[in-house]
């Protein structure tokens, strides 16, 4: 996931990076968000009420790291939620989390890890 973090690293550097539930909350009906990345950590009625937003919207969404590994890349110690504001940074960081996790993307767009 090196390349993954990286790049998130960079989301944030060039102000495509919302950070934190609020914010998310607050520009996802605003905003054309491309990507939505939720911690493990996050409470299952926010969970559910983000994914409902990328299913509707039809974003993707990947859902499979803590709120420490999310925070270390852009300089906290931890984050539940971040939205990516740019198409170009969405795409590649997807290609790069399918790249580097062997992972598919269901029908709903929801981005899930699976074994080979």
């Amino acid at each position: 996931m090196n390349k993954f973090f990286n790049f998130l690293s960079i989301a944030k550097k060039s102000g495509n990076l919302l950070e934190g539930y609020s914010k998310c909350d607050d520009y996802r009906n605003k905003t054309k968000i491309y990507l939505f990345i939720i911690s493990n950590d996050i409470s299952d009625k926010s969970k559910d009420k983000f994914k409902k937003h990328c299913i509707d919207k039809n974003i993707p969404y990947i859902e499979d790291f803590s709120k420490e590994e999310l925070g270390t890349p852009i300089g906290r110690k931890e984050i539940m939620l971040l939205g990516i504001l740019d198409s170009d940074i969405a795409k590649k960081m997807l290609s790069l989390y399918e790249e580097e996790k062997n992972i598919w993307v269901d029908n709903n767009m929801g981005v899930t890890a699976c074994q080979k």
